[in-house]
This record gives C-alpha cells, sequence and structure tokens, in this order.
C-alpha cells in the first residue's frame, strides 16, 4: 500500500502590497514551503472582480503558500478560510496606515515614474505590468479613487484600516487561525515561527523586497 506524504496546510499572506509581504514571502520559502506564482497570481485579479473565487481555489492547488493579490484583497480571506478550513492566515501590518500609504506611493514613483511625485492616470495607465495598464485598474476597482486624485490618501488609508478591522471581526472565534505581524518587529520573527510550528532559522526576518509589485 502507498502512502502519500501529509502535505502542509496552505498558509495565506493577507496583508496589503508594501507592509512586508516579500519578507514574509522569504521566510516561507526558507522553511520549504512551496510558494504560488505571483505573476499568475495577480492576474487572477479579473476572477476577483467577478467574484469568481473557483478559479482562485484552483490555483490554490498549484502550491502550499501564496501572498500579495489576489489573497491580499478584501473578503479573498472568508472564501479562503471556506475552501480551505485547516489553512492559516497571516496579516502582515505598518506602524501606521499613513506609513503604509508613503511607502506604497513611493514606490510606485520610484518603480514607474520619477521617484519623486505621485503617479498620474495617464502614467499609470501605460504602466506595462502584467499587462498595460494592470495598476490603474487595480487602483480603481479596488480603493475606488478618482481620475484627479488617483492616490487619494483619505481613501487609501480607509481601505487599509478596513481591512485589518474586517480580518480581527472574521476570525475572533478561530484566533488560532490568524497571526497579525509587522515585520519590523524582531520579537514578531518568532511569533511567526511559533505559528507555523517551525523552528527558527535567524533572530530576525529577512530583509527583503521585489523591483516589481504593485
Amino acid at each position: 500500500m502507498l502512502f502519500r506524504k501529509k502535505s502542509k496546510s496552505k498558509i495565506f499572506c493577507i496583508g496589503f502590497n508594501k507592509t512586508g509581504t516579500t519578507t514574509i514571502e522569504k521566510v516561507l520559502k526558507d522553511f520549504k514551503y512551496r510558494l504560488g506564482d505571483q505573476p499568475q497570481a495577480e492576474l487572477l485579479f479579473s476572477n476577483w472582480l467577478n467574484r469568481d473565487f473557483k478559479a482562485i481555489k484552483k490555483y490554490c492547488a498549484s502550491a502550499e503558500a501564496f501572498q500579495d493579490v489576489p489573497f491580499s484583497m478584501p473578503y479573498t480571506y472568508i472564501l479562503l478560510d471556506q475552501y480551505f478550513p485547516n489553512a492559516k492566515f497571516i496579516l502582515t501590518v505598518r506602524d501606521s496606515p499613513e506609513q503604509w500609504y508613503n511607502s506604497t506611493v513611493n514606490f510606485h514613483s520610484k518603480l514607474w515614474g520619477d521617484g519623486k511625485n505621485k503617479l498620474s492616470k495617464e502614467e499609470l495607465k501605460n504602466v506595462n505590468y502584467r499587462y498595460k495598464g494592470f495598476p490603474y485598474d487595480f487602483i480603481k476597482e479596488v480603493f475606488n479613487t478618482s481620475d484627479n486624485d488617483i492616490y487619494n490618501k483619505e481613501k487609501f488609508m480607509n481601505l487599509y484600516n478596513q481591512h485589518i478591522v474586517q480580518v480581527k471581526d472574521y476570525f475572533k472565534t478561530s484566533p488560532e487561525k490568524l497571526l497579525i505581524i509587522n515585520t519590523s518587529n524582531k520579537d514578531d520573527y518568532f511569533r511567526l515561527c511559533e505559528f507555523l510550528n517551525k523552528k527558527p532559522l535567524s533572530d530576525n526576518f529577512p530583509w527583503e523586497n521585489k523591483t516589481s509589485e504593485i
């Protein structure tokens, strides 16, 4: 009789982009989790818009751990929890909503603009990332901003705060499934290791960042 090796529980990092999700990805890779292909995952954005979560579930068969779009998008974690009842969820946060907002705006400017100013709608529409105009479509659909104020600070920070509140509220009856961490806090590395039932490989989070993520 053949015995299948028991697979690891699914791990979903559901914090917004620019909250240390790439650092978490590095930690998960160091622990030998199979990570989902990010370019392929981000193209599921259109499925998320159409509330086609079956396509997202199907994609989850490709790996053990996932981060960023579409897994970090509002309400996706609810469906993931229903599909994968043994999954664990990691919510990454920054020191403040404003810190996260500034990091996001500055990162986009350095990646696709002049590195000094916020990108305009025209610039975003011309960004060739996943497909031409993907960052524009993402911001418009997720943050619901106007073309003349595409990076509206209030709307960005409101959604950031709302996401955290809603995640906490959803998991309040199953707190063992959720870990909230800030990768700038050394102690949170050990909390993450404990959450994953892994022996620490270091004494802090590894510094890691991508040059191409929304």
